[in-house]
């Protein structure tokens, strides 16, 4: 089954983005900097990468623009979350190679919604069945 792998530096942040993909029945990577998440995903290859676009050290857009780079981690979709929604900050964050944003703070039925639209293009990423 493939996973996601969450960047985020903000422990609030990363707890809410786990507990919201876990409860959906998703199996999550995390790591808190950049450096850390480039090194996660060569590694395991998730199959979605949620970016957290202020990061310390290297930025979000930097890492997502090694990632797209690199062969290995090129497919990979990558869903940046960014506390700026600013005219002209979309562009950015495609130009770096983003597929989708979504504002922080987020709102729980837009994130899954999103996550879910692109892990349709990603057939490695099965949810696993929540018991009911």
């Amino acid at each position: 089954m493939g996973s996601i792998l969450v960047i985020e530096d903000n422990p609030s942040n990363m707890k809410l983005a786990v507990f919201l993909l876990e409860k959906e029945g998703y199996d999550v990577l995390q790591a808190s900097d950049a450096e850390e998440g480039i090194r996660i995903a060569r590694q395991r290859l998730p199959a979605l990468i949620l970016m957290d676009v202020q990061l310390p050290g290297m930025d979000g857009l930097a890492a997502t623009r090694l990632l797209k780079a690199d062969a290995a981690t090129q497919p990979i979709k990558i869903l940046a979350l960014t506390a700026f929604a600013m005219r002209g900050d979309q562009e950015k964050i495609r130009a770096a190679g983003c597929d989708a944003y979504i504002a922080k703070p987020i709102r729980y039925e837009e994130f899954l919604k999103v996550v879910a639209d692109l892990l349709v293009e990603q057939p490695g990423a099965v949810r696993a069945q929540s018991p009911q």
